[in-house]
């Protein structure tokens, strides 16, 4: 469901295009290995391979890959980790409307970081 909104939210940007889909950490890799995107949006929660553990996968060959991540729970241990793994970004599932803002901010160099991150 989450990926399907990303996606949504995505196609309605008429300077972006989607490239690749994936349904697990481990096909994510492969999605990313074959088309190289410029950013890459990823969930936290994901089968076979959880965000954070691809992300590190994905900084280790290409350390300027731009990775968004969106969690249901964000915490300021999850955005340490995300920082650590090389993730440029960390977004609130219920924060989707901020989307734009954080894809924007990653492509321009920055980084976003949900409001909602709490102790």
């Amino acid at each position: 469901m989450a990926r399907a909104a990303v996606k949504k939210a995505l196609q309605k940007h008429s300077d972006w295009v989607v490239v690749g889909e994936a349904s697990d950490g481990r096909q994510a890799l492969e999605t990313f290995r074959h088309y190289a995107p410029h950013l890459t949006v990823m969930d936290f929660l994901m089968p076979e391979l959880n965000g954070l553990e691809a992300a590190r996968r994905l900084t280790e060959r290409n350390p300027d890959v731009l990775i968004l991540m969106i969690t249901t729970d964000p915490s300021t241990q999850l955005e340490e980790e995300a920082r650590q793994a090389g993730i440029r970004g960390v977004c609130a599932k219920e924060e989707m409307h901020c989307l734009e803002s954080a894809i924007d901010a990653l492509i321009h160099g920055g980084t976003y970081f949900s409001e909602k991150i709490a102790a």
